[in-house]
């Protein structure tokens, strides 16, 4: 039976479907494939093996070096398996369809159970004379003739003969809710060491929910960066006007409604609670927005922020049922908005600790005139973790458990 009799239970389902392509100019095999405007971080849903070429030839360009290090990370709860070059992955046989909440799945979990799944579709192969039965996101059973097998691991080794540089991430995410406190440290720690212009790639099954989520973290990185490194620096030059540089003046149109405005009451709380947080939503809205559709200046198909002033908006004409729903899909996604902004506000004391309370060391060798310090983007380091940071200011899980559903 295996040592993971669940995983020997799964339903093999196919990762693309009939329409899963949502935005012009698509990537063969990527799909919903597009660049956040502003930042070197990219996002797409789950790609076929020609699909993953296809997006690192894409990124990498003519200007960046294919050996160059490029990060690549996957928020996938399911395990994935390649057949033919297309992803299939595990699902329960009672989770089906385009999303699924799996619970509480490591990475560990995620690469043990993958390497289990591999073994069940080559079984169920071999004793249905080669083919393989499947099912699509609308539970229409099919057949396939297995060529060829590979894990999802298998697939990034072999990709790295022609980007050594490439670095695969998991870290498995829930569709709906907030990442994790120490899912957003995994993120944080691997991102840790790279420079401005490392490309940073972030999937989930379509490029929806989870991967829009993870890019606005990564974006967040990359403004980290860009204040630890060069703010102190351009201080430094005479006749320039800070006040364009800065990410948290960004205003909202003040005609939109205050939902769409993300003026949600636990949100108030936390801005009120958060040293400077006003100016943390600002940057953390401003990323959502660059993340969004083109309507807020983004090339994706997700608005983390609308998307929740959207579901209040349709809440009252539902039924009962859709009410429900509806109302545990709204809380996931005011929980979720809740931790960017309290990440926003730890990624910027990190940048302020960077550029003013360096060690001697710091200050000797990148120090500035005026005292404060430029630290080279791949040099940066983080004063604590996220979840530490969390600890420091505990409350706010309480404000957000207690004021997700208002």
């Amino acid at each position: 039976m295996g040592e993971n009799p669940e995983i020997w239970k799964a339903a093999a389902m196919a990762d693309h479907f009939e329409k899963i392509q949502k935005l012009p100019d698509p990537v063969p095999g990527c799909p919903n494939f597009r660049r956040v405007p502003g930042y070197k971080v990219y996002c797409c849903g789950q790609p076929t093996i020609a699909g993953f070429e296809a997006a690192l030839t894409k990124v990498t360009g003519t200007a960046y070096p294919k050996e160059g290090k490029i990060i690549w990370f996957n928020l996938r709860q399911e395990p994935n398996v390649y057949v033919n070059g297309e992803p299939i992955c595990a699902r329960p046989p009672n989770k089906i369809g385009e999303y699924a909440e799996l619970g509480n799945v490591t990475r560990d979990s995620a690469k043990a159970d993958e390497e289990e799944f591999i073994k069940v579709i080559e079984g169920r192969a071999k004793e249905n004379a080669g083919k393989l039965k499947f099912v699509d996101i609308n539970k229409a059973e099919k057949e396939i003739e297995v060529k060829e097998v590979v894990t999802l691991s298998n697939v990034i080794e072999g990709l790295k003969a022609k980007f050594p540089g490439l670095v695969h991430m998991r870290i498995p995410v829930c569709n709906s809710a907030a990442p994790l406190e120490t899912d957003f440290d995994i993120l944080v720690k691997t991102l840790i060491g790279t420079n401005i212009n490392t490309p940073v790639i972030i999937n989930d099954q379509v490029g929806l929910s989870r991967a829009t989520t993870g890019c606005v973290a990564a974006c967040l990185f990359k403004e980290f960066q860009i204040s630890a490194s060069f703010e102190g620096l351009v201080e430094t030059v005479p006749g320039v006007n800070l006040d364009l540089l800065k990410m948290d003046r960004y205003k909202m149109d003040p005609a939109k409604d205050p939902l769409f405005r993300g003026e949600f009451e636990v949100v108030k709380e936390l801005v009120a609670s958060l040293k400077d947080g006003e100016a943390a939503k600002n940057e953390c809205d401003k990323v959502i927005d660059k993340n969004g559709t083109p309507k807020t200046g983004g090339t994706g198909i997700k608005q983390l922020r609308e998307n929740i002033a959207e579901s209040k908006l349709s809440y009252e004409i539902m039924d009962d049922a859709a009410q429900a729903f509806l109302k545990m899909k709204i809380m996931d996604n005011i929980h979720k908005y809740f931790f960017m902004i309290a990440f926003t506000a730890y990624m910027r004391e990190a940048a302020e600790v960077a550029k003013n309370a360096g060690t001697d060391e710091e200050k000797a060798k990148n120090g500035l005139t005026g005292g404060k310090i430029s630290t080279p983007a791949d040099q940066l380091k983080l004063p604590k973790t996220f979840v530490l940071y969390m600890e420091e200011h505990s409350g706010l899980r309480n404000i957000v458990e207690e004021g997700k559903g208002k």
